[in-house]
């Protein structure tokens, strides 16, 4: 099995090492900036007209009803608090407008996603059981959250810690893996539009999660998807929440900056 490189956390006290990573943030805007001037295409511009229809259609999107299912838990008290999502947030088309758009975001000591900023507040706050990653309840919710910024640009945080992840994430988005030896960048940027087993090869934009897959049949995340390529080029898969995951969903949204928000996608 192929295996990846760890990538070690930037150590601040180090002053060449703080150097070498200014530089390296500055390498990774530049190449943001560069995408940002290039032709990007949603994922769902590469889909048959059917299914670009399912996904501009809520009355045909089979992602609602993950959705509703996510908005009756936004509004059913849970755990020892005896509070909802409500009691803290009021209505989630008003307080939640924008969140999804800046994920992943650095939390105390780690970057982390949406999902897991979810089972914080669910732990903390309501005294609750945190879902578990892939659960039907936290897809629900996290699609139900990021719903609120459809429309809205991708607007990955700027400070230190945010940016250092999403630097090591484009390094995993480059670096080969495997046993077929391919990297993310060899497959979604450079084959980008050609055919590969009879289905196009999108730009691996990652604006439209949670998504509903017809190959799926139901709800997934994009660690969901990030773990299924690698699987496909044989390499060794981490688990769900893995911190190498988050970088790389970081590196991403540096990626996509300036794209809309599509949550619930469809993709085939």
């Amino acid at each position: 099995m192929g295996r990846r490189q760890r990538l070690h956390p930037h150590r601040k006290n180090d002053h060449h090492g703080e150097r070498i990573m200014k530089a390296m943030l500055a390498l990774m805007m530049i190449a943001a900036s560069a995408l940002a001037a290039d032709e990007r295409r949603s994922g769902a511009d590469f889909m048959s007209p059917a299914t670009q229809a399912m996904q501009r259609d809520d009355t045909q999107n089979p992602a609602m009803l993950w959705i509703s299912n996510g908005e009756a838990q936004w509004n059913t008290a849970a755990g020892g608090s005896g509070k909802s999502c409500a009691s803290c947030h009021g209505d989630a088309k008003n307080s939640m407008r924008g969140v999804a758009a800046r994920f992943p975001a650095f939390h105390r000591d780690r970057t982390i996603n949406l999902s897991q900023r979810i089972n914080i507040c669910r732990e903390r706050k309501q005294q609750a059981t945190p879902w578990r990653a892939e659960s039907e309840e936290l897809l629900g919710m996290e699609a139900y959250v990021a719903m609120q910024s459809r429309g809205m640009p991708v607007t990955p945080p700027q400070d230190q810690d945010t940016r250092a992840s999403a630097a090591r994430g484009q390094q995993l988005y480059f670096q080969r893996i495997g046993q077929l030896n391919l990297s993310c960048a060899q497959c979604h940027d450079q084959q980008a539009g050609k055919r590969l087993g009879g289905s196009t090869i999108p730009q691996a934009h990652a604006s439209a999660y949670p998504i509903y897959r017809l190959e799926w049949q139901a709800m997934g995340s994009l660690q969901r998807r990030l773990r299924n390529c690698m699987s496909g080029v044989r390499a060794e898969v981490p688990p769900y929440g893995a911190q190498e995951l988050i970088e790389l969903e970081a590196w991403l949204a540096v990626r996509d900056q300036g794209m809309k928000i599509e949550t619930p996608g469809v993709r085939p």
